[in-house]
C-alpha cells in the first residue's frame, strides 16, 4: 500500500453533515467541517476545523492548527495558527491562539490569550544578554 505524503493528507476534507450528531473524542490531521452537532473533545494539532453556520459544538477543548467558526461553540479553543469567528457566530469559552479575527455582530464570552512564537535563538550558542533580549515579551503590539 502506498504511503500518503503530507500534501495529500492536508487536502483531505471530511464533512459531518447537518443530520450528524457525534458525542466523543475526535482526532484528525487534515480538514474537518462540522455542519451538525458535536459534543466532546477535538484533538487535531495539525488539523484545520470549520464549524459551519447552524452547527452546534459543545466541547471541553478544541486543539487544532486553525479554527473557523460560523456557528455556535461552547468550550475552550486552542489553535496554534489562527482562530476566525465569522458574523453571526456565538462563542462561549476561552481562546488561545497566535492570530485571531473576530467579525462584526459576534457574541463572544471569554478571554483571548495570544501565543507568541519562540525566539529563533539557540540557548547553547547565544550570549546570555542576546538570549534575554530575544525572550522579552512586547506589551506594545506596535513595538518590534
Amino acid at each position: 500500500m502506498a504511503k500518503k505524503d503530507n500534501s495529500e493528507v492536508r487536502n483531505n476534507i471530511t464533512v459531518f453533515g447537518t443530520e450528524t450528531e457525534f458525542d466523543g473524542v475526535l482526532e484528525f490531521n487534515s480538514k474537518l467541517v462540522i455542519t451538525g452537532k458535536f459534543n466532546g473533545r477535538i484533538n487535531a494539532p495539525e488539523g484545520d476545523l470549520e464549524i459551519a453556520r447552524n452547527a452546534y459544538c459543545n466541547v471541553d477543548t478544541i486543539n487544532a492548527n486553525s479554527v473557523v467558526i460560523c456557528g455556535n461553540v461552547s468550550g475552550d479553543i486552542n489553535a496554534s495558527d489562527r482562530v476566525e469567528i465569522c458574523t453571526g457566530s456565538i462563542v462561549s469559552g476561552n481562546i488561545k491562539t497566535a492570530r485571531i479575527r473576530i467579525a462584526n455582530n459576534v457574541e463572544f464570552l471569554g478571554e483571548v490569550s495570544m501565543l507568541e512564537e519562540n525566539p529563533d535563538a539557540d540557548l547553547f550558542t547565544v550570549a546570555s544578554k542576546e538570549f534575554k533580549q530575544a525572550m522579552i515579551v512586547h506589551k506594545d503590539p506596535f513595538k518590534v
